[in-house]
């Protein structure tokens, strides 16, 4: 059809930028973020010829993007995107399926089982659990969190789906001091304020104290962390489920990254015991390399998510086995699991070790790297995060600025126990050991630069 000839132009320009990819800038310069004030104009009147449109996308958009697909960026635990996964990408996208129901889209709803139990499997976390796809890890600990307070109010006789939740029972929330902002958001959009969470004191690298737990009970929800943003390391999970499950409180892991140590033979102690919780948040993008938006929430019993989330109406459509809506808060959304399934399929199991593993190894060579050039390395590296400062936050801050600015690579700021430092995350697919080997000798170079007033 000569309306989708313009599909063309559109693979012409992704595939160029793609190849330009290895050598574009990090972060785009302050010139080119200029010409993003060409694209603030009233809107047209009349139409403009698609060609047109996607001409101006290209010319503006494409010099103004971050490459945080690429192989040297290193900042907020993004990965990039796997070329099957993209590439199912563009195709759902001209399928333009809704991915609510069966009916609605077969295909998505068959490639959502398939790659819901391939995760399962690949995380070794309980064969039955009901596993829903969602926008990102705030909207997995959300639909975790919904399921914790159901079951929750059930054994205590409140349904909240019909009472609503003022007069209900309490519910206690425990969280380690470093709970992420993405499981705090989930809670407080759940209806637990702030200021009312029991939160338990953490070791040098983030983790829960276990001992330091305080007593648990059948109207407890625990929320521990399988991944600090800032150092990688995993709360004692297995020690907080054997309490919990004792005292029949429910444990909901926010595995946003950390979770995928369990793939890897070589670091699946480190999440050891995740199997025993209740439910579970996982990122697709950051670590599985799929693009945008891609979350998952998994629930050992697949009861309790269809029940807290689902809703019946006259126009909906009966079902033998439950909708794909059944297990995410939205209706109508993109059918994301096919990004996800095409990932998982050009990697196989080996791939997706491999993945996990060689990002590890290369955040221990940055770290190496620059222990060797005289810098403090803050954590251990156990995953893919590295903390490292360049001494007073003055001069820290001045240096990531200048790294930032030189665009081979970006790595973002933080404050880790009262020191600022700089932040690197390998999660991308692309990093190879030349890149790293490039980053590191570009940051020493910055840093002593800076520091010797040079």
């Amino acid at each position: 059809m000569e309306e989708y000839k313009v599909l063309n132009r559109a693979s012409e320009y992704a595939i160029k930028y793609l190849d330009q990819l290895p050598g574009k800038r990090v972060f785009p310069n302050k010139e080119s973020l200029k010409e993003l004030e060409s694209l603030s104009i009233p809107l047209p009147i009349s139409p403009t010829p698609p060609e047109e449109v996607l001409e101006i996308l290209n010319d503006v958009g494409s010099i103004n993007t971050v490459a945080s697909n690429g192989a040297r960026y290193f900042g907020f635990v993004l990965g990039g995107t796997l070329p099957a996964a993209l590439a199912a990408n563009w195709l759902a996208a001209a399928w333009d399926q809704n991915a609510t129901f069966k009916v609605s889209s077969p295909v998505s709803a068959q490639l959502e089982k398939i790659a819901g139990n391939w995760l399962l499997d690949l995380l070794q976390l309980p064969a039955q659990s009901a596993v829903g796809f969602v926008t990102g890890t705030t909207m997995a600990n959300f639909c975790g969190v919904l399921a914790a307070r159901h079951n929750i109010y059930k054994r205590k006789g409140w349904n909240s789906k019909t009472k609503g939740i003022n007069g209900a029972p309490p519910i206690r929330v425990v969280v380690g001091e470093e709970i992420h902002a993405s499981m705090l958001r989930a809670l407080i959009f759940a209806g637990f304020g702030s200021e009312n969470l029991v939160r338990v004191p953490t070791d040098d690298e983030g983790r829960i104290i276990a001992e330091k737990m305080p007593a648990l009970d059948e109207s407890t929800l625990v929320c521990v962390q399988a991944g600090n943003v800032n150092t990688g390391s995993i709360d004692p999970v297995k020690e907080v489920c054997l309490v919990a499950k004792e005292k029949g409180a429910w444990v909901h892991v926010d595995g946003a990254f950390g979770l995928w140590a369990r793939v890897s033979p070589v670091k699946s102690q480190l999440a050891e015991g995740c199997e025993l919780a209740d439910s579970w948040a996982i990122d697709l993008h950051k670590w599985l390399n799929v693009p945008y938006d891609s979350g998952l929430i998994i629930c050992k019993d697949p009861k309790i998510l269809p029940e807290a989330l689902s809703v019946s109406a006259a126009y909906l459509p009966d079902s033998v086995e439950p909708d794909p809506y059944f297990y995410t808060p939205e209706f109508s959304r993109r059918a994301r699991a096919i990004d996800t399934w095409a990932a998982l399929f050009s990697l196989g199991q080996k791939g997706v070790i491999d993945l996990i593993e060689r990002c590890c190894v290369l955040a221990e060579l940055v770290a190496k790297n620059l222990k060797a050039a005289g810098f403090q390395i803050l954590n251990t590296v156990s995953l893919n995060q590295v903390l490292v400062t360049f001494g007073d936050a003055e001069m820290t801050n001045r240096i990531i600025k200048k790294i930032q600015e030189d665009g081979t690579c970006w790595c973002g700021g933080t404050v880790w126990k009262g020191i600022t430092a700089m932040r690197i995350s390998v999660s991308s697919w692309m990093t190879t050991e030349e890149d790293i080997q490039k980053c590191s000798s570009l940051i020493i170079k910055i840093a002593n630069a800076e520091i010797s007033g040079n």
